[in-house]
């Protein structure tokens, strides 16, 4: 469903990401893990078609995102690290208006809308105005924007940022959830128990390249060593270049 296929991006001289080939299939929920400046915005900004590679390709459900991006674009829902919404909206204007971007008519507008109040517990604050709501707040309208049209491939920068430990649970919960309904999930985060609790798989990068990808298990037993956390793998997998660690 996601798929990189040996994808570069430069700034100038820089190479922010090289080589990049991954595939994320349907029904999957990918982890994406690195330190600060390791290539995981600019991977999720090629990956949205808000950059072009310089070389390579990104294909969302077969289609290429910078030839085809109507109709790549349109199989995806993308929830950002910061929220950005019309303050001068409600909460329940901006979803119909996100609709109506997505083509819903009125009625599926309606049920859909209804249906993510339920499921996000907007309904106390959905009639407010979003200039009024706190960081936590926006974060779940953001996710029930992004999945009012249900989308086949989710990104999610950070999604856990803001979200009080109630509003984590749901989240993480419903992040399965859509895996298992067939919904290919790209997470990135910098919460290595997030990421530990809930991804099948996960794909370490640091200095514009994907050190390791694998389950957790897989990982281990690449490092030779059943016991290793997340934590400890992804210190020494970033620390050491990952000679040797590619799963």
């Amino acid at each position: 469903m996601i798929e990189f296929e040996n994808v570069t991006r430069n700034y100038g001289r820089k190479v922010a990401v090289a080589g990049l080939n991954l595939v994320v299939p349907a029904g999957e929920l990918f982890a994406f893990l690195g330190p600060n400046g390791a290539g995981k915005t600019t991977t999720i900004k090629m990956l949205t078609g808000l950059l072009r590679p310089t070389s390579g390709h990104v294909r969302l459900g077969g289609y290429d995102l910078v030839t085809d991006s109507r109709r790549a674009c349109a199989l995806l829902g993308f929830v950002p690290d910061v929220p950005f919404l019309y303050d001068k909206l409600t909460g329940r204007e901006f979803l119909h208006f996100i609709a109506g971007m997505h083509g819903l008519g009125i009625e599926a507008a309606v049920e859909r809308v209804e249906r993510e109040l339920g499921q996000f517990a907007l309904g106390e604050f959905i009639d407010e105005l979003t200039e009024t709501y706190s960081h936590g707040m926006k974060q779940r309208l953001v996710f029930a924007a992004a999945m009012l049209h249900d989308p086949p491939v989710l990104v999610i920068d950070e999604p856990m940022v803001g979200l009080d430990p109630r509003s984590s649970r749901l989240v993480k919960d419903l992040l399965r959830q859509k895996a298992r309904r067939g919904t290919a999930v790209f997470m990135s985060t910098h919460l290595l128990d997030v990421a530990e609790e809930i991804a099948d798989r996960i794909g370490i990068v640091d200095r514009g390249k994907l050190l390791c990808v694998g389950t957790l298990e897989e990982l281990r037993r690449n490092l030779e060593n059943q016991h290793t956390s997340l934590e400890q793998l992804f210190l020494e997998v970033t620390s050491a270049g990952g000679e040797g660690v590619r799963g």
